[in-house]
């Protein structure tokens, strides 16, 4: 597979580069490509490189049988495999599958206190309590959190340059529309995005081929892989309603108000049967959970009913290939991405969201009246965020506006295949300017 350029290049740049680096963990959901981009620093950076696989490599986990000095971890490693190298200063472990082996994270304090060797541990968090390697490594480690390529590192795959980047963010910034080739050529470029999702191995295959051959079966066989991880590390929780709850997704984000119902998950389903399940497939890296706002106000949190959501997949690739075959083909043909009522556009717009590290809100009223699919906030505002897959009005962007009743509401965006606009009440951006939104409101801020 050929090597993808990731966000998480730079950011391991920049760790290594800090004298007081604290050993890493790197967590996210399965075949992101976190592997791959820890191997290609690890390769460029250090003399020597010690990767551990807890899953694969099983006689590695009875290392911390004798303690956690550091010293006596090295032996143990050396004596599994003597062809080790652990040059001070020049080498990095990287434990890979951390989820199989909880005590390695109890390792990560004498690690950080001796500082003779870097440390990245790697993990799916799937089938490990992460309050357990939390209380087991507090203030002796730095996270990070990984998501399959979002929009800019797809047009990276596909030789976009970051000055052509920076022009989109230009457009943005200054809100000049697009001409009509470069609208055109970058809606084409977000909905093969859309139909691909950002899995690495599927974007890899679809650049290399310059067709989706393949594409589907490679996004078939990630979801079969992540039923199989359900059922192999759903530890005290039970694996078949997990399960049902993931492979009802797309029923409830096809109905018109997408709200996720475990009483219609299964006959006879009630919640208390199904708890911990949601918080499982979120923790695993599987879903992104959006809760409904008690009001359309600040502050967010705190201001949600936990029992009102919409569940979306992580990766809306995901999300298309679990659809049934009609539907896939008129999407891969037809590019017919309305049938599924603006949900595969809520779910990418959702999905960009969470990558730039943003929680998920909407409101509906109970009249269903208003009804706005996000919410997110600068310094002193609340703003509606409007996901349309049509290019008709936009009643509840205004009314919110509008509305003396909203005070913490200023102005809107629209996300739609439209040009860039401003109507004085809301900005109109096309979907693919979605991932620049956290900067785009920053430096909006910051020029007021």
């Amino acid at each position: 597979m050929e090597l993808l350029k990731r966000k998480i290049d730079k950011f391991l740049i920049e760790w290594k580069k800090n004298k007081d680096r604290k050993p890493l963990i790197i967590k996210g959901a399965r075949q992101i490509g976190k592997t791959e981009s820890i191997r290609n620093f690890a390769k460029n950076n250090y003399e020597s490189v010690i990767e551990i696989n807890f899953a694969i490599q099983k006689q590695f986990k009875s290392i911390f049988d004798d303690g956690f000095e550091v010293d006596t971890i090295i032996k143990n490693i050396s004596l599994i495999n003597p062809n080790f190298e652990f040059i001070p200063n020049a080498t990095l472990i990287f434990f890979d599958e951390l989820q199989d082996c909880s005590n390695c994270a109890t390792s990560l304090k004498a690690f950080n206190q001796d500082r003779r060797y870097d440390v990245i541990c790697s993990g799916s968090l799937m089938g490990i309590n992460y309050q357990e390697i939390e209380s087991n490594s507090v203030g002796n480690k730095e996270d990070y959190e990984m998501h399959s390529m979002d929009f800019e590192e797809f047009l990276w795959a596909k030789g976009y340059k970051e000055s052509q980047i920076e022009e989109l963010y230009e457009h943005m910034k200054e809100l000049t529309p697009f001409s009509n080739t470069e609208l055109s050529v970058m809606l084409n470029n977000f909905r093969e995005y859309m139909i691909i999702g950002g899995m690495p191995e599927i974007v890899n295959s679809f650049v290399k081929n310059n067709n989706y051959s393949g594409t589907l079966k490679l996004q078939k066989q990630i979801l079969l892989d992540y039923e199989e991880d359900i059922t192999k590390y759903a530890q005290g929780l039970d694996k078949g309603k997990i399960l049902n709850v993931y492979k009802k997704i797309p029923v409830f984000l096809g109905n018109e108000n997408k709200k996720f119902q475990i009483s219609k998950v299964e006959k006879g389903a009630r919640n208390r049967e199904y708890i911990g399940t949601i918080e499982w497939l979120n923790n695993a890296g599987m879903i992104n959970v959006c809760y409904c706002l008690e009001q359309p106000e600040l502050p967010l949190k705190g201001n949600f009913n936990p029992d009102n959501y919409r569940i979306y997949f992580k990766d809306t690739g995901l999300l298309i290939g679990s659809l049934d075959e009609e539907a896939q083909e008129d999407l891969r043909n037809n590019k017919n991405f309305n049938t599924y009522k603006g949900a595969i556009y809520e779910n990418i717009v959702a999905d960009m969201l969470v990558k730039q590290g943003y929680n998920l809100y909407f409101y509906k009223n109970e009249k269903a009246t208003i009804k706005m699919d996000f919410f997110v906030r600068d310094t002193n505002s609340l703003i509606p965020i409007e996901v349309k897959a049509t290019d008709n009005s936009t009643v509840s962007l205004n009314n919110l506006i509008k509305s003396n009743k909203y005070k913490d509401i200023k102005y809107g965006i629209k996300f739609s295949s439209q040009n860039i606009g401003f109507n004085g009440k809301f900005y109109t951006f096309p979907y693919f300017l979605a991932f620049f939104l956290k900067r785009y409101l920053k430096e909006k801020n910051n020029s007021n």
